[in-house]
């Protein structure tokens, strides 16, 4: 005899409340199982940041006067770290450390992109700035800053500091923190500066970048972009905007050569019709600062596409336009009142012109005269 129906759907209710008060029960046990995993992973992700500040903050307080002591991580005891600073490495030169985070420069995060053009654009203040004012300046968290040190082999950031400080310690205090020194003056004033302070003030900004410009300068770079122009058939020079004064400068003082030059300026438009001609054997002369222009890096394509030789005039080795390079000069131009001058960039281009001359005997003093246009 069957169970009436009433008794069947009772069951029927039994069974569903049983099954929902299961799921519940696992589902409030998964929740409880996801909500610790993710206090865990927090947790160890801040116990970890605080590791990296605390041990670049030691490695700070280590490179000072006192020498540190012997310590422990990890090990058995009496063990010698190796991090330990009590005898300090080998550090690479700065051009060496810098040739290097250029030519790791494209495969690099995006974070790590702007602590390489930070260092690169304040080589010879680096060293006396904190992590976490670089960190807050490139817009990322102070860790990746050790972590950029890291990349290159550097146990702390403090030991990539120690190279910038064994080769700019010591040099003109003008070179090294213009920027601050300049700010300071301008803030120190009591009511409006004159004319006659304005212009000291911008001479003091073009002397600094010649200083600068002599200290940076790469002997092999300067003797290999000249060696391109001597051998050079053909000499095309570009340069817009800000750097076409320039660009117009180098081809007047190339023109008092042999050399067969040629302005590209770009008038109506005509970039593309201007390079089309470049060859294998011809040099590409390109001037270009940031923010780099686009018809100054289309023209690079183009000679390096007609196998033809670059030399690049720029203020970094990251910038998109000296990678690439066949040679390349930098120059960082000393700045007021957020005016960059051309002092150095056109001593540069005179110091090329004059090696080029020197290497070809050519006696630019001695220039033969046919007479005036009226003549």
């Amino acid at each position: 005899m069957s169970p009436p129906f009433s008794v069947c759907r009772f069951r029927a209710n039994a069974g569903r409340a049983a099954f929902t008060s299961k799921v519940r029960s696992t589902r409030r046990r998964l929740q409880r199982k996801f909500y610790l995993f993710v206090r865990w992973k927090i947790c160890s992700i801040l116990w970890t940041q605080c590791l990296y500040s605390l041990h670049d903050k030691t490695r700070s307080k280590a490179s000072g006067a006192c020498p540190p002591r012997a310590t422990r991580v990890g090990g058995r005891p009496g063990r010698r770290s190796d991090m330990d600073d009590t005898t300090p490495p080998e550090t690479p030169a700065v051009d060496d450390l810098l040739q290097r985070i250029a030519g790791a420069y494209d495969t690099l995060p995006r974070q790590l992109k702007r602590i390489a053009s930070y260092i690169d654009e304040h080589r010879s203040s680096v060293m006396m700035d904190r992590t976490s004012d670089i960190a807050q300046r490139c817009g990322v968290h102070p860790s990746a800053v050790v972590r950029f040190a890291q990349r290159f082999g550097f146990s702390g950031f403090s030991d990539l500091q120690a190279v910038f400080k064994d080769a700019y310690t010591g040099q003109n205090p003008t070179v090294q923190s213009y920027q601050q020194r300049i700010r300071s003056l301008i803030d120190g004033e009591a009511g409006p500066m004159t004319g006659g302070a304005v212009a000291r003030q911008f001479i003091d900004a073009s002397r600094a970048g010649l200083d600068e410009l002599a200290a940076g300068l790469d002997d092999d770079q300067f003797d290999a972009a000249v060696t391109m122009l001597e051998r050079a058939e053909n000499i095309y020079v570009v340069g817009v905007r800000r750097s076409f004064p320039v660009a117009s400068y180098i081809v007047y003082a190339l023109q008092h050569t042999a050399k067969r030059v040629h302005l590209v300026s770009g008038l109506g438009g005509m970039y593309r019709e201007q390079i089309r001609s470049v060859k294998k054997g011809d040099v590409v002369i390109a001037i270009s600062f940031a923010p780099y222009g686009k018809e100054t890096q289309y023209c690079l394509r183009a000679a390096r596409h007609n196998h033809a030789q670059t030399l690049v005039v720029t203020d970094s080795r990251l910038s998109p336009l000296a990678r690439d390079a066949s040679a390349h000069l930098l120059v960082k131009e000393g700045s007021a009142f957020a005016f960059r001058s051309l002092t150095s960039t056109i001593c540069l281009c005179q110091a090329l012109f004059i090696a080029l001359a020197y290497r070809l005997e050519l006696n630019v003093e001695e220039v033969k005269d046919i007479g005036g246009y009226d003549d």
